[in-house]
């Protein structure tokens, strides 16, 4: 079956650094485009960053210039390098990955991060 396992969250330092990966099983990683959300409390989830099959990448405004999305098509593995943060980058994370030929979508279980100031 599909897995998105996301790790890598935890409690960090407002202007420290923090990695989360999102580890994919079950799907053909090449073909699909990644994303990573955020939900915060009582908002809405949010599209933070997203990397292309062909590995082209977009983000957020609130986060463009800090975070990073890379992806390893070996490892069916997708990151996101987060630097600078900020207490209201405090959120739960998840992956999404997206089938570019139909359109599928999958979802990990999130990964907390917390941003103290």
């Amino acid at each position: 079956q599909v897995q998105l396992v996301e790790s890598g969250g935890g409690l960090v330092q407002a202007g420290g650094s923090l990695r989360l990966s999102c580890a994919a099983s079950g799907i053909i990683f090449s073909i699909n485009v990644m994303h990573w959300y955020r939900q915060a409390p009582g908002k809405q989830r949010e599209l933070v960053a997203t990397v292309a099959a062909g590995g082209s990448t977009n983000y957020a405004d609130s986060v463009k210039d800090r975070f990073t999305i890379s992806r390893d098509n070996a490892k069916n593995t997708v990151y996101l390098q987060m630097v600078s943060v900020k207490p209201e980058d405090t959120a739960v994370y998840y992956c999404r990955a997206q089938n570019f030929l139909d359109d599928t979508s999958y979802w990990g279980q999130g990964t907390q991060v917390t941003v103290s100031s």
